[in-house]
């Protein structure tokens, strides 16, 4: 299922990480984990923040690919499915069917 992923980092937290320089390493393992079809960096309520697209499988994945974002960052998570204008067209059409 395709999912979007925002992970809004503190600024403490940021600050830190881009002055040791574990920020580049962290989101390229983030990119490496979540293999996204797009990634944006913009800010949020003044806070960095990242959203990823990304196919998530299975419900399992979620530690596998959040946790970093938690521990590395201490960011914000949320993750919720997101549709494709492609797959609202699908949506419409099976609830026009009455299928």
């Amino acid at each position: 299922m395709r999912m979007v992923l925002k992970a809004r980092i503190p600024t403490q937290t940021g600050n830190e990480v881009i002055q040791n320089g574990g920020l580049p390493k962290i989101m390229e393992s983030a990119l490496a984990a979540l293999k996204p079809e797009a990634a944006y960096l913009t800010l949020d309520e003044g806070e960095r923040t990242a959203f990823f697209y990304f196919d998530m499988q299975e419900s399992w994945q979620m530690p596998v690919l959040l946790e970093s974002f938690f521990m590395d960052l201490h960011a914000n998570v949320s993750l919720q499915p997101v549709m494709t204008m492609d797959d609202l067209r699908t949506g419409y059409g099976e609830l026009m069917s009455g299928t």
